[in-house]
């Protein structure tokens, strides 16, 4: 796979979050003094991602089917573009993964996406990535690639969830039933924020998604965290991040 591209955010509008009704909404005052209604595209509860008067980005769209015309992108609390669209992530990890900017998911002949996977008598659901058609020599083993929007900062750690999760632990089991089906299965973490030394798992707030994630990673699930980086107008993919796995 080549000839892939950085995300393009193409149209960013610049304001201040005024206030969120809800997890979906936020009220946003743009440069030029508008009061505008935003959808957030994100079911987490943006725990230390927002606050009144924050700097935001936003992109409008021209759909008139469409309820709410604009959507919330990113928020700056002051160490950089904070991405808080979860619909971006997955983009930027596939278009990295396809440029071959993640080594340890480079190598792949095919890339698709929402892939459909069941496990027989239980869970069944779809992965964000599919990877086929291995390159290399000796040829890795197709893949499942599950990723995850990392926006929650506790000191020098992002965590994930920022709330409990049982879609995330279901994710955990297709994944670990990949690996037994002679899959890899790969939890990937995308760090959507700039602050940070490594990644944990959210402890305080879902412990039982953190025990599933040790019992994923005992049985041959592989756990990455990848940053991703805010440009301009874009995002891309970056380095790998150090992972910290203890129980508190």
């Amino acid at each position: 796979m080549t000839g892939a591209a950085p995300l393009r955010l193409p149209g960013l509008h610049d304001g201040r979050i005024l206030a969120r009704p809800n997890r979906f909404v936020a009220e946003v005052a743009l440069a030029g003094g508008e009061r505008v209604t935003a959808h957030v595209p994100n079911t987490g509860t943006l725990m230390t991602c927002w606050r009144p008067g924050a700097p935001v980005q936003l992109t409008r769209a021209d759909n008139p089917r469409r309820k709410l015309a604009w959507t919330l992108e990113r928020v700056d609390m002051g160490g950089g573009w904070i991405g808080v669209n979860t619909l971006r992530p997955n983009q930027v990890m596939a278009e990295g993964i396809a440029a071959g900017r993640i080594p340890a998911l480079a190598g792949y002949g095919s890339l698709r996406r929402e892939v459909p996977f069941a496990v027989a008598g239980g869970h069944s659901g779809r992965i964000d990535i599919g990877l086929d058609e291995s390159t290399l020599s000796p040829p890795r083993a197709p893949a499942l690639v599950e990723v995850k929007n990392v926006t929650l900062l506790d000191g020098g750690c992002l965590r994930f969830p920022d709330a409990q999760s049982e879609r995330g632990r279901k994710h955990l089991e297709l994944l670990t039933r990949a690996v037994e089906s002679g899959r890899r299965g790969v939890m990937l973490f995308a760090l959507n924020r700039p602050e940070g030394e490594r990644f944990a798992p959210a402890w305080d707030i879902d412990p039982r998604y953190g025990e599933a994630l040790l019992r994923a990673a005992a049985a041959g699930v592989e756990l990455l965290a990848v940053r991703m980086l805010h440009q301009v107008d874009g995002i891309v993919t970056g380095a790998a991040a150090a992972m910290d796995l203890t129980r508190p």
